[in-house]
């Protein structure tokens, strides 16, 4: 993959939602002229699926880079993994935000928020919880946590923090480290190659003043996402959890 980002780990993905406050129409004529309009434009994206709370289109996920498209009740997510560049993965977000305002008929007084994601995935065996917790916490005042006896075992090592990026509190970023470890897999020692997944949302909450101020959001997200994954995800989240991944093989 083209990505610098999509380099530094085994898969790399840009995802967006877009959240309202009404419920988004249901009817079949609507979401068909919907998904079909994506589809001209990517025309790989022509599987359509039916969930028990989402309808989706997506394209073939045979190479390991596809996008999708889910609409659920009260939300509008895409996203693009392992996409050649940025913008790639960026064509496919404005477009949504181009059409959904007149296909679905949202209105800017609908916004609830809007969210850009940045997902890192590192696949790792072992303990992850124990993989995270050493990178990021072993020589801090918190790493005595685990001093608890000579069978302590850390089951459960999932930090998330967030920050507000401006003074009215509604541009807010959240850096997130997830683990697939079970209990079950601490107690017997057999553990699954999986990943850790490290995410940065960035959220703008609304409402919003037109259709078209949501693109600004849009571009304005993308910016800080990319300082911010630069700046701060990549040296104090990703390396510190690659290094110690790299150290329990």
């Amino acid at each position: 993959m083209a990505t610098s980002f999509g380099a530094l780990c085994t898969d790399f993905y840009v995802n967006q939602k877009l959240a309202v406050k009404m419920d988004l129409p249901g009817d079949r004529e609507t979401i068909l002229h919907l998904f079909d309009r994506v589809r001209n434009d990517h025309p790989a994206m022509k599987r359509f699926r039916r969930y028990s709370d989402e309808l989706s289109l997506e394209s073939s996920r045979r190479d390991g880079a596809y996008q999708w498209l889910a609409l659920r009740a009260n939300s509008v997510r895409c996203g693009h993994v392992n996409p050649d560049s940025l913008d790639a993965a960026y064509d496919l977000h404005r477009l949504i935000l181009k059409l959904v305002p007149y296909n679905l008929t949202i209105s800017p007084l609908d916004v609830d928020y809007q969210e850009l994601l940045f997902g890192f995935d590192l696949e790792a065996r072992d303990n992850q919880h124990e993989i995270v917790f050493d990178a990021l916490f072993a020589d801090s005042p918190l790493g005595a946590l685990l001093e608890c006896g000579p069978d302590a075992r850390c089951i459960d090592a999932q930090p998330i923090f967030g920050v507000s990026l401006n003074d009215g509190c509604d541009l807010q970023a959240y850096f997130e480290v997830k683990t697939s470890t079970s209990t079950r897999q601490v107690r017997s020692g057999k553990f699954r190659t999986e990943p850790i997944s490290i995410l940065l949302t960035i959220r703008k909450l609304g409402p919003v003043d037109s259709p078209d101020a949501m693109l600004e959001n849009f571009d304005m997200m993308a910016q800080t996402a990319e300082r911010l994954a630069n700046d701060r995800v990549v040296p104090d989240l990703l390396t510190p959890i690659s290094r110690a991944i790299t150290s329990s093989a």
